[in-house]
């Protein structure tokens, strides 16, 4: 069979990560009207929002591994796979427990499927202009998901039902699942080079999967997206800090096994990687501060604005344009400047635009605007986590993929619980900015703050062998080939 173009292949494993990050967002408009049909009470909701995110965030590292140690491209077509097992499921589900199960399903295919599609993407593209050209639209692709999900699940409910989310994903499974097979070379195919992050020959020692640690790992991230979910109405304020706390105990547990073990999920010396640090610490912020804001928009505009389910889409659907157009823009802004200060310009745009939002949230499709700069702001600064977070070397390439997927699932996951906690807690406070409009203030603040760390920071290459520094392109440094 003909092997597709490189470019065929890079729009397939984009589309990819675009399915898997708009599964995210896209219930949180339509959370409303599944309740509802599925006669579950208000306090199923937060395990309906959470539970996909905290699946996808807390099993990414395990994910990441899995490829390394049965074949990214085998890896991927598994998780499509489980992928549209979980969406039937919820198709189907006649109650709350059986529809979070399957967001949970969806969430763990998740995790397999984006490490995985990333680590073919990056060896699908090994000449520096190709792979920063790819990991542009790998980025486009996430933040046009995320941001367009709101907009999407509104639609789609509105106009159909929202049984209708899950049900397209069969078909789109199948066609994503014949383009793979298609396009995607399989391990030592002349169609791909076979660059540093190509799957290992079959003769190279398999890499261990380190399954107390993921485990531990996957167990501490549930925690802290459960119990920060647990937190509102104040009556579970004492269960969600427990979870929280139980969280966060795991994760301590995980460090200590992970010094130990003989394949941990992350290889130390990725942990002392500047830019892997800087790209993670930026994908956490950037869903951090968009995808709480538009959680917050969308109930706001349903509830108090009494607009529906499209209607409200369709005032968040900016956001989405908003990142194609940043997206789009960055690779000129890393051209001209470094990596963290294209981090701090976008992070800086967010901010600005969600302090923008409280003024404007009541004058009609006005409010468009600071909706559209902050998309912008999210194209931008994703290009730039993601180029800056991925320029390390082959030997911790699965782990940084899964660091920074897992950074933004958490972003989102976390971001999303506290600003709707601190929105709900002062509905009825006496205070200037109280509701939706204080949650968006402490949105901007945590983004202009982000901005100003960040941006401090230096573009330094990476430490590792046959690192991947063509992803940042700085002024006055040609750019390289992966060897």
């Amino acid at each position: 069979m003909k092997r597709l173009l490189p470019s065929s292949v890079i729009a397939v494993l984009c589309l990819v990560q675009f399915v898997d990050v708009l599964g995210v967002t896209e219930v949180l408009t339509a959370a409303p009207r599944m309740l509802r049909s599925l006669g579950a009470g208000a306090g199923a909701a937060s395990a309906v929002l959470t539970s996909y995110a905290m699946c996808f965030g807390g099993l990414l590292m395990v994910g990441a591994r899995l490829g390394d140690r049965f074949g990214h491209r085998r890896v991927l077509l598994g998780g499509i796979a489980l992928f549209a097992a979980g969406s039937l499921c919820a198709a189907v589900a006649g109650s709350a427990a059986v529809l979070i199960a399957g967001r949970c399903l969806q969430g763990a295919a998740a995790a397999i499927s984006v490490p995985a599609s990333l680590r073919l993407l990056i060896a699908a593209t090994p000449d520096a202009a190709g792979r920063r050209a790819a990991m542009s639209a790998w980025s486009a692709a996430g933040a046009t998901a995320g941001a367009g999900g709101f907009a999407v699940g509104g639609a789609l409910t509105q106009l159909a039902g929202w049984r209708v989310m899950f049900w397209v994903n069969l078909p789109l499974a199948a066609l994503i699942a014949a383009g793979v097979v298609r396009a995607v070379a399989p391990p030592h195919s002349p169609a791909i080079p076979a660059g540093p992050t190509a799957t290992p020959p079959r003769d190279a020692p398999a890499l261990g999967l380190d399954l107390p640690g993921g485990l531990l790992f996957s167990a501490g991230v549930a925690g802290l997206v459960l119990g920060a979910s647990l937190l509102q109405p104040p009556s579970r304020a004492a269960l969600g800090l427990a979870v929280v706390g139980a969280g966060a105990v795991l994760l301590g547990a995980t460090a200590w096994v992970e010094r130990r073990a003989r394949d941990p999920l992350i290889p130390g010396q990725a942990l002392h990687l500047p830019a892997l640090r800087t790209g993670a610490g930026a994908a956490f912020l950037n869903t951090a501060t968009t995808s709480s804001v538009a959680a917050v928009a969308t109930l706001d505009l349903q509830r108090a604005q009494h607009l529906s389910a499209a209607g409200a889409g369709l005032r968040l659907l900016p956001l989405s344009v908003g990142a194609i157009v940043g997206s789009s823009l960055a690779a000129a802004v890393l051209r001209r400047v470094p990596g963290p200060r294209a981090i701090a310009l976008g992070l800086s745009l967010i901010g600005a635009a969600d302090a923008g939002l409280i003024g404007l949230h009541r004058a009609g499709w006005l409010m468009s605007v600071p909706i559209a700069a902050a998309g912008a702001g999210l194209g931008v600064s994703s290009v730039a986590a993601n180029a800056s977070g991925t320029d390390v070397g082959a030997s911790v390439q699965a782990a940084a993929a899964g660091a920074l997927n897992t950074a933004a699932q958490l972003g989102t996951a976390l971001g999303v619980a506290a600003v709707l906690l601190l929105s709900a807690a002062t509905d009825h406070a006496a205070l200037p900015l109280r509701g939706p409009t204080l949650g968006w203030a402490g949105a901007a603040l945590i983004a202009l703050a982000g901005a100003a760390v960040i941006g401090r920071g230096r573009s330094r290459p990476a430490v590792s062998d046959q690192s991947s520094t063509a992803l940042l392109p700085t002024r006055g440094r040609p750019a390289r080939a992966s060897r």
